[in-house]
C-alpha cells in the first residue's frame, strides 16, 4: 500500500514539473517583439535617448498618417506597396518607444512636440515633420499629382528621421535605443532610394 502511494506521489511531482516547464516555454515564445526588452527598459536612457524616443513617436505617427493617405488615394501600386511597408515598420516601433518611456518614468511626448518641424530640439537635427498646411495640401491632391507630392514629402520626412537616428547612434547610451535607431537608418535610407527612383517614373 505504501509503495503504491509512493508511485502516485512521484508521478504527481513529475507531472507538475512537466507543466511548469511547458508554462515557462510558452511564456518565452509568446513575448511580444514590439515591447521593450527588459534590459533596455531597466537601463534608463540618457537625455539623448529620451529626446529621441519622445520626438520620434510623433514623427512616426505622422508617417503612418501619410501612409494611410497613400493607401486610400495613391494611383501607383508601387506607392501603395511602399506606404503599406512604412506603416508596418513604424507602427511597432511606436509601441516599443512608448514602452521604453513608460518604463523610464518619462512622458511619451515633449510639450512642444507639435512644433517639431524645422526645429533643433534636444540636440536632434531638423526633423522633416510636415506642417498642417502640408498635410492638408497632400490630402487635397489627386491622381499622379498626389503620388508625386507624397513621394516628395515622405523623402523629406525620412531624411529627417535618419538625421535624428544618426545623432542618437552617436550620442545615446541605451543599447536598445541605438539598435532601433540603426534600424531606422538602414530601412529608411533604402526607402529614400526607392522613392527617388519612383519619382522619375511617376
Amino acid at each position: 500500500m505504501r509503495a503504491r502511494t509512493l508511485v502516485i506521489t512521484v508521478s504527481t511531482v513529475a507531472l507538475a514539473s512537466v507543466l511548469v516547464a511547458c508554462g515557462s516555454s510558452s511564456s518565452t515564445t509568446t513575448s511580444s517583439p514590439s515591447m521593450p526588452a527588459s534590459a533596455d527598459a531597466m537601463t534608463v536612457g540618457s537625455t539623448d535617448d529620451i529626446a529621441f524616443a519622445q520626438l520620434m513617436i510623433p514623427h512616426h505617427q505622422q508617417a503612418v498618417e501619410m501612409a494611410d493617405l497613400a493607401l486610400a488615394h495613391a494611383t501607383s501600386p508601387d506607392v501603395k506597396a511602399l506606404a503599406a511597408q512604412i506603416k508596418a515598420a513604424q507602427g511597432p516601433e511606436i509601441t516599443t518607444m512608448s514602452g521604453w518611456l513608460t518604463a523610464w518614468g518619462q512622458p511619451t511626448s515633449m510639450p512642444t512636440s507639435s512644433d517639431m518641424g524645422g526645429m533643433d530640439m534636444g540636440g536632434m537635427s531638423e526633423s522633416g515633420m510636415m506642417s498642417d498646411q502640408d498635410m492638408s495640401a497632400l490630402g487635397a491632391a489627386t491622381g499622379p499629382a498626389f503620388d508625386r507630392r507624397w513621394l516628395q514629402m515622405m523623402i523629406a520626412h525620412h531624411q529627417g528621421a535618419v538625421g535624428m537616428a544618426d545623432q542618437v547612434v552617436a550620442h545615446g547610451t541605451n543599447a536598445g535605443v541605438k539598435k532601433l535607431a540603426q534600424s531606422v537608418i538602414d530601412g529608411q535610407t533604402a526607402e529614400i532610394v526607392t522613392m527617388k527612383n519612383l519619382l522619375t517614373t511617376t
